[in-house]
């Protein structure tokens, strides 16, 4: 080391040393700055300003133009971590890249994604891998490791894993609570996470919004008790945006501020991601927490050492700032080739049958010459969703099959439907023209502008007379409409309150973008023009169209049709070989970020553009581009072919094409179960997988596709699948030989059963999968390993992870409805045990079985209670095999709030029952015994009324 460098500058030393050399040279009110997103720079010591977070799901986001792989749900559709791993390798690339050329680019990547795809109603499911955690946790381990890549010491990136934990709804998501029972907290939701983390590539975590079991995930005690065990790495917890306030605000879980920055500090959140750029709101709750004692200077600094620590990884306190300053790589032909294969690894092929009997599959399609139609509305699409990055380039299901096949021999006709808009006066809206409006939606760099999103003022707002413009109308469901310029400019509305047509797309944190008819009866057919963006009804004025505060003064409008998009879609089907519907969503409407989808089902106009197509040409494809599953029963059994894919980002057309044209053997395979119907769902705030038998790991009905389904343009065979368990480890081998004449990918999938289980276990649980490619004829033999522990599950009785003695079935298949060879090992695991109630009592939250209860924090630091889902309706607990010995005389109840706690036999015999309360708060348990008498080995069923929180009860002989 030279005199003049600081050993915290010195790469030699090792990263602990360094940071915490840098941290003895802090001030205090300098380490306190550092708690803040927007950390500044100290010049005294060369350190530049640091924001965490840098959004990069599926490139670099926000920050302009940037490769565009496709979305996160489409990277889990490929079933192909070392694909993926490149994809992320090639997404810090150009994040380093883009942040030498402007520093508000950040290396601590918010990426990926691993909540899991539990319910295919949540708006964010884009952003997510898969409904599995073994398949998440793979995919997420493949993406981060390219995040971070290979160097020993430094990262390319530091990637932070969302959202910590339990979190998939948008409806009420800063307070709704997920009630998570130990074996659904252990045995999925953690699982996710703990895949990556283990493998050593994650820097950290952000919490949710919303709330896990009563208490705030910004305040997850399993932050320390479990995340934080995983490995011996500091590990950063950035909080996400707003959330700190919400602790006070709208969760009110805190009666100040200070308590609530000092509660989550304590909790184990080390960065603080509130009020944008300005630092000084949550600083001043840090300080206030400070003076006030709920919080000291240990506290600060360990936070402060966990970030101080990413950086120095980053390599940005080394001398020549690491060795990935110097990465430049952007853009490149091998990032966009590599978009390309991804988005056709994604592509999954859910139907191909034969138009007409006699003849073969209507995929591929014939290069023969004949004329094929493109239809639909996402035809012409190559949609980005909130976390996109700009596109450089773009390549839309029409661009791709004209490239293909030819742009002479392809028609296209979207499917809108031409409306003219009549005021009751008879006056019709019309369009100004206004030349150069593109770019409403992004500022001159690229980069996402909130006052651009706002909407544009520059521009002439609608106007009414008597000649009117044409309108391309679109129901995106629900009755959600964009109605669109003769120029393809959407109407929007700006700051001012004005309806424009200025938008190049829908988009922005609020839409402003879309309408909805709302039928005045009193008008005949009129209707009101509801602005959804504002809330406000659309009004004609001598200035403009704009925006008006109520119903009363609005205008009546009358719908004129034009045409029906489907007449149009009707003629070019008609006059088509073979038609490709492409229908799908608008990443930004009816399922997104804040907003949860309220049905399975395609909308109502595309459906009637599918049917339109099929009943003009037979032969028909349709191809669903979405976020999202559909539920379409109908399309999957009258239409000859069916495919879907995620928005597959800039190369999504030609992806899709060189698959139509079998350039390319689809091989995706869906990662979530498709249901056939919103019945099959249960209610989106319900996060008991085990009880509310969902995803394919416990759904008893029949799915409309299958977890892990997927076609391809050849078979396969599979053969000699062996097993055997070695120690901690189960051996897994299986030869798979392509007996078809195309060569292509097959996705192994290796499931396990328990063959008797002693408690409710998986129909089937993915182990292991490998994405291979086969030549026409060729075989391959696999090998799998997955640690025996896979096999177990979470024992309530015991508190710990068990692998039960017995028979296991190990199934290889092409998805988890088709098993195509199946073998049996014992495993010698340890017996389950019946609850020692005499020694330990029983933990509410422990229960074996419930209905209509849901759990609690115990206290607002850690543990968990029961309590009553409805305080009118009572609760039920069933504990199996308690073991009361020789027989006990007491049993008390340690609970809080006030109730009633009634205890039966397994026979439904009473055995006592306890007045709970009133106690002082929820918090404030108090503990009341009363004889009982019960021996032997027994089922204990617990009833709760009232309002009553039911923490442990412990007996007595």
């Amino acid at each position: 080391m030279t005199a003049h460098r600081p050993p915290f500058r010195d790469p030699a030393l090792p990263v602990a040393r360094r940071v915490d050399d840098l941290l003895d040279r802090l001030t205090a009110d300098e380490r306190l700055a550092l708690l803040h997103q927007f950390t500044p720079g100290i010049e005294r010591l060369g350190l530049a300003p640091f924001r965490t977070g840098q959004e990069a799901l599926h490139g670099v986001a926000w920050m302009g133009p940037a490769t565009v792989f496709p979305q996160s749900v489409g990277l889990g559709a490929t079933w192909h971590p070392e694909l993926v791993r490149r994809v992320g390798e090639a997404v810090s690339r150009e994040a380093r890249a883009m942040r030498a050329k402007d520093d508000r680019v950040g290396l601590n990547v918010w990426a990926p994604t691993v909540n899991l795809l539990r319910n295919p109603l949540w708006g964010r499911g884009e952003e997510g891998y898969a409904e599995d955690p073994a398949l998440t946790a793979a995919i997420a381990t493949a993406f981060t490791r390219g995040l971070r890549g290979d160097h020993p010491v430094h990262w390319r990136t530091a990637p932070v894993l969302k959202h910590w934990l339990a979190h998939n709804n948008e409806t009420a998501r800063d307070t709704s609570s997920a009630s998570v029972r130990p074996r659904v907290l252990h045995e999925y939701d953690l699982r996710a996470f703990r895949g990556p983390v283990e493998a050593g590539a994650v820097a950290g975590v952000m919490p949710a919004y919303n709330l896990v079991n009563g208490r705030p995930n910004h305040l997850s005690p399993y932050l320390e008790e479990q995340l934080r065990t995983w490995t011996d790495q500091e590990l950063l917890v950035c909080s996400d945006a707003g959330a700190p306030s919400n602790l006070a605000d709208s969760q009110g879980y805190f009666g100040s501020h200070e308590e609530a920055v000092a509660a989550a500090l304590r909790a184990g959140v080390d960065s603080f991601t509130d009020h944008g750029t300005d630092a000084s709101v949550i600083l001043g709750r840090l300080r206030g927490a400070l003076e006030a004692g709920l919080i000291d200077r240990e506290d600060v600094d360990r936070a402060v050492r966990r970030q101080l620590t990413v950086r120095c990884l980053l390599g940005e306190f080394d001398p020549d700032l690491g060795p990935y300053a110097a990465e430049d790589r952007f853009d490149t032909p091998e990032h966009r080739e590599l978009a390309r294969e991804a988005a056709e690894a994604a592509v999954v092929l859910l139907r191909n049958e034969p138009p007409e009997p006699g003849e073969r599959p209507l995929l591929p399609l014939a290069a023969d010459g004949r004329r094929i139609a493109v239809v639909g509305l996402l035809g012409d699409a190559c949609m980005l969703d909130w976390y996109s990055g700009s596109l450089i380039h773009r390549s839309s299901p029409l661009d791709g099959v004209r490239e293909r096949f030819g742009a002479d021999r392809v028609t296209f006709a979207e499917g809108v439907d031409r409306v003219r808009l009549r005021t009751a006066s008879g006056a019709l809206l019309r369009v100004p023209e206004s030349p150069g409006a593109a770019g409403a939606a992004r500022g001159a760099e690229g980069a996402l502008d909130p006052a651009l999103l706002a909407g544009r003022t520059d521009l002439p707002p609608l106007t009414a007379d008597a000649e009117g413009s044409e309108l391309a109308l679109v129901d995106r469901g629900d009755g959600v409409l964009t109605l669109r310029a003769p120029d393809g400019r959407y109407l929007s509305v700006a700051g001012d309150g004005f309806v424009r047509a200025s938008a190049d797309q829908p988009g922005g944190w609020v839409v402003q973008e879309t309408f909805r008819l709302e039928a005045r009866e009193d008008h005949g057919n009129g209707h009101l023009l509801l602005h959804l963006g504002t809330g406000g009804y659309v009004s004609v004025a001598a200035e403009g169209v704009k925006v008006a505060a109520g119903r009363e003064s609005a205008d009546v409008f009358t719908v004129e049709v034009v045409e029906r998009g489907e007449e149009a879609v009707a003629r070019a089907a008609a006059g088509a070989d073979t038609v490709v519907v492409v229908a799908g969503n608008d990443p930004h409407i009816n399922g997104r970020e804040t907003e949860d989808r309220t049905t399975l089902a395609l909308p109502a106009h595309q459906e009637r553009l599918w049917r339109a197509a099929h009943a003009a040409n037979p032969r028909t494809v349709l191809v669903l581009v979405s976020s999202y599953p559909y539920a379409v029963p109908a399309a999957a059994a009258t239409l000859p072919a069916l495919l879907w894919t995620a928005h597959g980002g800039q190369a999504a057309g030609t992806a899709l094409a060189r698959v139509l044209a079998g350039d390319v053997s689809p091989a995706g395979r869906l990662p979530q179960t498709w249901y056939a119907a919103d019945e099959d769902l249960p209610d989106l705030l319900d996060y008991d997988v085990i009880g509310g038998r969902q995803t394919y790991l416990y759904f008893d009905g029949t799915p409309l596709f299958p977890f892990g389904h997927g076609l391809s343009y050849t078979t396969f065979g599979y053969e000699e699948l062996t097993a055997a368990v070695d120690g901690e480890t189960v051996r897994i081998s299986c030869t798979v030989t392509n007996t078809g004449a195309v060569a292509s990918d097959e996705v192994v999938q290796v499931y396990a059963r328990a063959v008797a289980p002693t408690v409710p276990r998986p129909h089937r649980e993915l182990v292991a999968h490998e994405r291979v490619s086969l030549a026409p004829g060729a075989s391959v033999s696999l090998a799998f390993e997955a640690p025996t522990a896979a096999l177990g599950h979470w024992d309530v009785a015991h508190g710990r992870w068990t692998v039960e003695p017995g028979a296991y079935e190990l199934q290889a298949g092409a998805s988890s409805a088709d098993v195509r060879r199946t073998v049996r090992v014992e495993v010698a695991g340890e017996a389950p045990g019946p609850r020692p109630v005499l020694t330990a009592g029983l933990s509410a939250a422990d229960y074996d079985e419930q209905s209509g209860t849901v759990l609690v924090d115990r206290a607002k630091t850690s543990g968990d209670a029961v309590t009553p889902a409805d305080p009118g309706v009572p609760g039920v607990l069933l504990y199996r095999a308690c073991d009361f010995g020789d027989g006990v005389a007491e049993i008390a109840v340690t609970a809080s709030g006030t109730g009633e706690v009634t205890f039966f036999a397994a026979d439904g015999t009473t055995l006592a029952g306890v007045v709970v309360g009133p106690t002082d708060g929820p918090y404030a348990y108090a503990t009341v015994a009363v004889a009982c008498r019960v021996r032997g080995v027994t089922d204990l069923r617990v009833e709760l009324r009232g309002r009553v929180r039911l923490a442990h009860v412990a007996c007595s002989g």
